[in-house]
């Protein structure tokens, strides 16, 4: 059972989430906030494997929201959906910078959101299919160090470990990586497991944020 927190300032589009959430099996609202600092007490106290989280809400704005969820060590396990109105809102590559393990565009299908759900909730999810290479393009073309940074951990890297995560930085799910380099996807699974830990990241989109900023895949 995945349990979610819904935090949206709009009462009758938390309802509606809440009914979609409701009609499937697997999946449990554990709570509901109308604001930032809700959404970060709320999530303390229930511990949700996963947060819907809005960007624009009264109080904490989501961004804010992140930021102190995926700092708090007491919550490594949950993860964030970040809801975005905009496909290149700028409160994204905060949330992006923040921690959050997944994006979503507001006034998509209802499946959609199930399914992103699942995937961020199994570490699989990037980003929403539409935003990815804009998001990763433009957030990597903001100013930044002139010069590579290289995370500790990084030299503990296999080369296989390397390919991998050059597969993982270009948005590759463990299926598309497993028939380019013709492994099974279980044996990719456990490599980028690996790679989670030797490099201290939370999810596949801090490994995406890790590669580009290492200059080890290509902007």
């Amino acid at each position: 059972m995945i349990r979610v927190l819904l935090a949206e300032d709009q009462a009758i589009v938390r309802a509606g989430f809440r009914a979609l959430l409701d009609a499937e099996p697997d999946l449990e609202v554990a709570g509901e906030a109308a604001n930032g600092r809700e959404a970060v007490d709320l999530t303390r106290q229930l511990n949700p494997d996963l947060v819907v989280m809005d960007i624009r809400m009264p109080e904490l704005d989501g961004l804010e929201a992140t930021e102190q969820i995926t700092l708090d060590p007491a919550l490594g396990s949950t993860r964030i959906l970040v809801l975005t109105t905009f496909e290149l809102d700028e409160y994204v590559f905060g949330a992006l910078r923040a921690g959050a393990s997944g994006f979503l565009l507001k006034g998509g299908e209802p499946a959609d959101l199930l399914s992103a759900i699942r995937l961020v909730a199994a570490g699989e999810a990037l980003l929403a299919p539409s935003v990815t290479k804009r998001l990763i393009e433009a957030y990597m073309a903001q100013p930044g160090p002139a010069t590579p940074m290289v995370p500790s951990g990084l030299d503990e890297l296999t080369p296989r470990e390397l390919e991998i995560l050059q597969q993982v930085a270009q948005g590759h799910t463990n299926r598309e990586i497993a028939d380019a380099l013709y492994l099974s996807p279980l044996t990719v699974k456990t490599h980028v497991s690996r790679i989670l830990t030797k490099l201290n990241a939370r999810d596949r989109v801090q490994l995406v944020v890790i590669a580009y900023q290492a200059g080890i895949a290509p902007p």
